[in-house]
């Protein structure tokens, strides 16, 4: 295959030029590859070789079309990310357009690295993660153990489908056993949480929290998506104008943080029903999906917190990210 003629970009391709810039640009060692892109020395010598007879490694790395590799690249310099995944989308792209690109991209980028020995944390109400799981192709072998809610799960019944959806069909394509929250995301008191979080199944689900080697989050701006309304687990109109009021840009997990990224603590943050924040912090590999205009105040206060060490989005946000002075 001639570097001129590189299919579009997917999971093993990014992959594979990631890899070998990776080692043959920045002279990173593949037991450091490994360990920074969390998958076996094994695989990077395999990849290594693959992409060497694809062509992408001569004297130089040619990256495929639809791979950013230098502005992936100043992305994790700047904001200390392992990892970052760029999507192309159109000039023109609308907010479709940019879930559908993030969606597939984060597909392809899971497909491709996942170990086969992860515990995988997803959360339940994400537009852009259930556009990944859209777009998953079955894997074999499986891709991991375990998918585990990672906040409330149930809603009105019109939208409990989605919820249900982003867990057992991710599930179903990577050959994982899945373990749900069987509790909403957000209740009336700080009581009612506690009760909640003491019954058994709760306590399991928080055993399964500690163990998570992966997290697959959607970062939410303040204003909820129709989905996430119509279910029931959205803030009222009067609290998101009092988080506003606290400086809140953005979630993840319905926990909610400023543009530095602090967590905005308090009344509301004690009637959510999902992992804690500490526990978030701890997962090795935490995913984050999200692009659009709409979603650059929460994915810069996300960055700036270290929520998450790998970043999936499109070209036109990483642009402004990169190019923000703000930060």
């Amino acid at each position: 295959m001639t570097p001129t003629s590189f299919p579009q970009a997917d999971g093993q391709t990014r992959l594979m030029t990631k890899i070998a810039r990776m080692y043959h640009e920045r002279g990173i060692r593949q037991a450091e590859i490994a360990a920074t892109l969390s998958i076996s020395q094994a695989k990077v010598s395999r990849l290594l070789k693959r992409a060497e007879r694809a062509g992408i490694i001569r004297t130089i790395v040619s990256s495929a079309p639809g791979v950013y590799g230098e502005l992936e690249d100043e992305l994790e310099a700047r904001f200390g990310l392992k990892e970052a995944v760029i999507v192309d989308v159109e000039d023109d792209a609308d907010d479709g357009d940019v879930l559908a690109a993030i969606g597939a991209g984060a597909a392809g980028y899971l497909e491709a690295s996942f170990s086969g020995n992860d515990r995988v944390g997803v959360s339940s109400w994400s537009q852009t993660v259930l556009a990944m799981v859209d777009r998953m192709r079955p894997l074999n072998p499986r891709g991991a153990k375990e998918v585990i809610q990672l906040l409330g799960g149930l809603g009105a019944p019109e939208a409990q489908s989605h919820s249900n959806r982003i867990l057992g069909e991710l599930a179903r394509m990577i050959g994982a056993d899945p373990v749900y929250v069987s509790a909403p995301g957000i209740v009336a008191d700080t009581a009612m949480r506690d009760s909640l979080l003491r019954d058994v199944s709760m306590q399991e689900v928080t055993r399964h929290w500690q163990e998570l080697s992966v997290a697959i989050m959607g970062i939410g701006s303040i204003e909820p998506s129709d989905v996430l309304e119509s279910s029931g687990n959205a803030f009222s109109s009067e609290e998101r104008r009092q988080l506003l009021d606290s400086g809140a840009v953005g979630d993840i997990c319905h926990r909610i943080f400023r543009a530095d990224g602090s967590l905005v603590e308090g009344d509301l943050d004690d009637r959510i029903i999902a992992i804690p924040t500490e526990a978030i912090m701890r997962i090795p590999r935490r995913v984050g999906l999200a692009g659009g205009p709409r979603k650059i105040p929460a994915i810069r206060g996300a960055l700036a917190g270290g929520w998450i060490t790998t970043l999936i989005t499109d070209v036109r946000t990483a642009e402004v990210l990169v190019g923000d002075e703000h930060l």
